[in-house]
Parts: structure tokens; C-alpha cells; sequence
């Protein structure tokens, strides 16, 4: 299990999520220049995996839900310009993604947020008993709702808040393991109930403009990521977004905080220190990493690379690779499925 208070935020915490979240392939993109830190709370609950994390920065992350999986969580808190595949997300904000495709969210400093990654099969038995054994969960209703409306709600955030309580202790000694089982059931039963019970005016809408700005820079982002390798210039984005520099920067803004310039640094920097962090040392350079991130300047790569992440690029590369966590969470999950 990893264990970091809250009250303490560690620079490189952002590995360990990723890493305990590799079975989505979870990407981030940090929005900001300066060291990163986060605090990370994880563990199995029965055939699922439940973290907490807390971040003191905003960034843009990616991530694809494994076929007969699924996601619930709970955004306890977040500022404004945070969202989720162009919808967006206000504090006390529940949330179920369903395997289908990339998911996209964008989460601002100070964001705190709980989740479970657990088999959907466990979430379709939950929804048969609760409301018919033939239908259908309606992926829709579940995606986004805020908890601040109903008592269903408030109930739902204070269940999210007590598993992570309950996850960060250590277990007491001769505490049955089932204690945990029945109260993840709990809370995923609430979970549906708050999110299919939940008005219209507690689920979050995208204005047209916003909906507008978020599909300008999915294109721009698209066209960066298939030309890393070389220098891309802001009319080379615009061409590929179909809009002036004017309307280009404006969406990035509106969607990132950023420019696009910017964000193209970013994402290369950070797809950098992904390579590095699962590279073999013995096989890639910090050189071969940088030059198919499009990082030319090699001094200048080190020294921006050092400011973000709190090291330089050889130091990562040389680190111990974390521990997987996947391997361990389908081997569990699939001795957990044959008895």
C-alpha cells in the first residue's frame, strides 16, 4: 500500500499514481512550470483497487478504461476550470466512466479526488439488484452529477471520504478483511443510487462555446502528438484546428490555462519523463528519450526537466523503476474470479 499524508505532498508522487493506475494507461500532462508534488493514498479492496490523491498542481490527463472494467469516484474538490471530456467539473462532483474509449479530464491545484477501479460486472450485479435484473446502466445518468443537492448526495460524498480514512489506517490487528468488502459494496450501492436519483440541475452542461473550444484543441493536441519528433509551428496547429491564431489561443486558454505554445512544452517534457520512468537503462539514453520528444536542446531540456519534476533526466532514467502494480491486480482479480 502507499501511504502519504495529505498534509505532506511529495515531489514524484505522480510515478506512483501512474503507475498504481497503469492498467488504464493513465497519461498526465502537468499545466504549470514549477516542482510537482502529490500525496497518494492506495490499496486492493477484494477485487478492487482504491486510491486517493491530492495534488498541488493543475494537469490534463488521459486514460483508457480496460474492457469489463469501470471507474466510480468523487471529486471532493477542485477549482472551476477543471472538466472532463469537455463537460465541467465543480467540487463535490461524482463520477462513472464506463470502457469506452479515451477519457479525458483536466483538474486544477488543490484538487482532491477519490476513486475505485473495479470489475463492471461487479458494478452490473449492483445495478440488477437495485433496479432490474434486464436492463441496461445507463452510463449517461451515472457519468457526472454533483453531490451538494441531495441528502443521497452528501451521504455519498461522507462514504468517500470514510473509505479513504479507513484505507490510510493501518488495519488493526485481527480486523477482518471483510469490513472492507461490505463497506466498498455500500458505497457502490449509494453510488448508484445518488447518480440515477440526481435532478438535472445537479449535473453539470457544457455552454456551445465551450463544447467549441474543447474539439479546436483535441484537434491541435492530436497534430502534436502525431509530429512530436520534430519542431511544430503555431499556423501548423491552427491549420490542423481549422481556426485563426486568434481563436487557437483563446480555446487553449479557455480549456488548459495556457498557450498552445505552452502546452506543446509541456507535453513533450511530460512524455519525456513517462519514457524515462519505464525505460531500461541499459537499452535508451536520456538522448534517444529527449530527440523523439522533439527536445533538440539537450541543456535546456535538462534544466526545464529539472525544475518540473525535481531531478534531472539521467537521475529518473537510472532510478529503480516502480514496482507494477498491474500484473499483481489481475493475478489477484483472476484467482478471485476462479473460486
Amino acid at each position: 500500500m502507499i501511504c502519504e499524508r495529505s498534509s505532506a505532498l511529495l515531489s514524484g508522487d505522480l510515478i506512483s499514481l501512474g503507475n498504481i493506475l497503469k492498467v488504464c494507461d493513465m497519461e498526465t500532462i502537468m499545466l504549470g512550470a514549477h516542482l510537482h508534488r502529490a500525496a497518494i493514498v492506495s490499496d486492493y479492496i477484494g477485487d478492487s483497487i482504491f486510491c486517493h490523491f491530492e495534488t498541488d498542481f493543475s494537469f490534463h490527463g488521459r486514460f483508457v478504461i480496460p474492457p469489463q472494467w469501470c471507474v466510480m469516484g468523487c471529486v471532493h474538490r477542485t477549482l472551476k476550470a477543471s472538466g472532463c471530456s469537455g463537460m465541467p467539473i465543480c467540487s463535490d462532483t461524482a463520477f462513472t466512466v464506463m470502457p469506452a474509449g479515451t477519457s479525458e479530464f483536466i483538474l486544477g491545484p488543490g484538487s482532491r479526488v477519490t476513486l475505485v477501479l473495479m470489475p463492471l460486472q461487479r458494478l452490473q450485479r449492483k445495478f440488477a439488484q437495485l433496479v432490474h435484473p434486464e436492463l441496461e446502466v445507463p452510463a449517461r445518468l451515472l457519468g457526472l452529477f454533483n453531490l451538494a443537492g441531495t441528502a443521497l448526495g452528501v451521504s455519498l460524498r461522507l462514504g468517500y471520504e470514510s473509505m479513504r480514512e479507513r484505507v490510510a489506517r493501518e488495519h488493526a490487528p485481527g480486523k477482518p478483511a471483510e469490513d472492507m468488502e461490505i463497506a466498498l459494496d455500500r458505497l457502490l450501492e449509494n453510488h448508484l443510487l445518488a447518480g440515477l436519483s440526481a435532478p438535472a440541475d445537479d449535473r453539470p452542461h457544457s455552454s456551445r462555446g465551450r463544447r467549441a473550444h474543447y474539439q479546436i484543441v483535441q484537434r491541435a493536441e492530436q497534430y502534436m502528438r502525431e509530429n512530436m519528433r520534430r519542431v511544430i509551428y503555431l499556423d501548423e496547429m491552427c491549420n490542423a484546428a481549422g481556426v485563426s491564431e486568434r481563436a487557437l489561443r483563446y480555446a487553449f486558454d479557455d480549456v488548459y490555462g495556457v498557450s498552445p505554445n505552452r502546452y506543446l512544452c509541456m507535453l513533450r517534457l511530460c512524455t519525456a519523463f513517462r519514457a524515462l520512468v519505464f525505460a531500461d537503462a541499459s537499452r535508451r539514453s536520456v538522448k534517444s528519450v529527449a530527440l523523439s520528444c522533439g527536445l533538440w536542446d539537450l541543456s535546456r531540456f535538462a534544466e526545464s526537466y529539472r525544475q518540473m519534476f525535481g531531478e534531472l533526466p539521467r537521475d529518473t532514467l537510472m532510478r529503480e523503476p516502480p514496482a507494477d502494480m498491474a500484473p499483481a491486480f489481475e493475478s489477484r482479480n483472476a484467482s478471485a474470479t476462479r473460486h
